[in-house]
């Protein structure tokens, strides 16, 4: 088969640039958008296809249009859903700094409950999951990885359809978070000691003790986070 060459299409170019201006500040949040005229020749494209790129962004959460008045940047912080994070995670740079922080409070908030309702539900398939774990190559990468599989397994073993759902769209930050995080040697330590003793747990059905392991390294995870952002100031 030939490898075909494929180029973006104008509405999607015209998306991206839009979301490029209003995350740069060109477009500020409660600004209001150039008349579709002259948005259209600044972006180079027809009308009709800047209005499928605004109905795009107006979906996600971006920007209100309202018939006969202006179009209006969301405080998409607060007024947006989570496909905006699929936008963010293509746009690393960005983000805030508080950003991952932020994230991993979600993560320490919902861990400990997937992780118990996972050896609950799963136990030999938990177990199994910590068991290879184990001896992990010593790179942020591997860790990065196999840290964010396991969160997603673990969610899927709690036969909770929600939380895999949730993490998906964390899953590119949360690789990318994870290879700044295990930059670490001692962030890898932390984990590695993580894996044995939620293993020991695991093999001995302690639901309960799972659950405070898993918030304790949650919890821990942000203190390093922090620290290491104080070191780079």
């Amino acid at each position: 088969m030939p490898e075909w060459t494929t180029f973006p299409k104008p509405a999607d170019l015209a998306e991206n640039r839009l979301l490029d201006a209003i995350l740069d500040g060109i477009f500020p949040i409660n600004s209001v958008l150039p008349p579709e005229r002259d948005l259209a020749t600044q972006l180079g494209v027809t009308r009709p296809t800047l209005r499928e790129a605004l109905q795009r962004l107006s979906r996600d959460g971006w920007i209100e249009i309202h018939q006969g008045k202006s179009t209006r940047v969301c405080d998409y912080w607060q007024e947006g859903n989570l496909l905006i994070l699929k936008a963010l995670s293509d746009r690393p740079d960005k983000l805030p700094e508080s950003f991952i922080p932020d994230l991993l409070h979600v993560r320490a908030a919902i861990a400990p409950l997937y992780t118990k309702r996972a050896l609950s539900l799963h136990p030999q398939e938990t177990t199994n999951l910590f068991a290879s774990l184990q001896d992990l190559e010593d790179s942020p990468l591997a860790y990065a990885q196999a840290d964010q599989a396991m969160h997603q397994q673990l969610a899927r073993l709690s036969d909770n359809l929600v939380y895999p759902l949730l993490l998906n769209n964390f899953r590119k930050m949360s690789i990318q978070g994870g290879l700044l995080y295990f930059n670490s040697p001692s962030a890898r330590e932390v984990s590695r000691e993580f894996y044995r003793s939620s293993l020991e747990a695991a093999r001995h059905g302690d639901c309960d003790q799972l659950e405070a392991i898993t918030r304790a390294v949650m919890l821990r995870s942000i203190r390093i986070w922090s620290e290491s952002l104080d070191k780079e100031r």
